[in-house]
């Protein structure tokens, strides 16, 4: 290779590499999320209650991550876990199921599983791994937290759940979907939307 076409190779390196180090979206950083709004739907399940916020609109889900979930077959959905009494609760055994009007089964996933789904549906292919787990902890903080149960010291959990749709195409507005929620003191099923 000759000395000018080395040195413009180097030079697209460093401006790539430079280009990429910081997050892939630029994810609103959580610091408080606002409160339910009143039209929250709601089920008690034994010693806790179980709301969920209406569906993001494209534009929220915009505005929170700017990537547009719903395009990726990804839906957020907003729940809020609140403990009333009892013994303390062991979330990591819930298991949320969501469903829609033809009786199909969503995929419940991890915040990073449904960051690799964006990715995928926006077309990234070419990144710098620091900037991908930058997105992943920005994302993820979104998520809520299951690992700690709920107990009167610590009453009451909120954040998102994330799920893909039935056939990986975008999320349709509009839809009925129920969210049952087991492996609570009592199962909990709440109709969205």
């Amino acid at each position: 290779m000759t000395r000018p076409a080395v040195f413009l190779l180097l030079l697209a390196a460093i401006v790539l590499s430079a280009s990429c180090s910081g997050s892939l979206f630029k994810v609103k950083p959580v610091t408080e999320l606002p409160p339910l709004p009143a039209n929250t739907r709601s089920a008690e399940a034994g010693g806790v209650t179980v709301r969920v916020a209406p569906l993001l609109t494209d534009e929220e889900s915009q505005e929170l991550f700017e990537a547009n979930l719903p395009l990726s077959g990804v839906l957020a959905l907003r729940v809020e876990l609140d403990f009333q009494s009892g013994v303390p609760v062991e979330l990591k055994r819930a298991r949320f199921r969501l469903r829609d009007g033809q009786n199909q089964e969503w995929k419940l996933l991890s915040a990073k599983s449904a960051v690799s789904r964006i990715m995928k549906a926006n077309g990234v292919f070419a990144y710098n791994p620091n900037s991908r787990k930058q997105f992943e902890k920005e994302f993820g903080a979104y998520a809520i937290d299951l690992k700690t149960p709920l107990s009167s010291s610590d009453s009451r959990r909120q954040g998102f759940l994330f799920f893909q749709t039935p056939d990986k195409l975008p999320v349709r507005s509009g839809q009925q979907l129920t969210l049952t929620v087991e492996r609570l003191p009592q199962p909990a099923t709440i109709t969205i939307n």
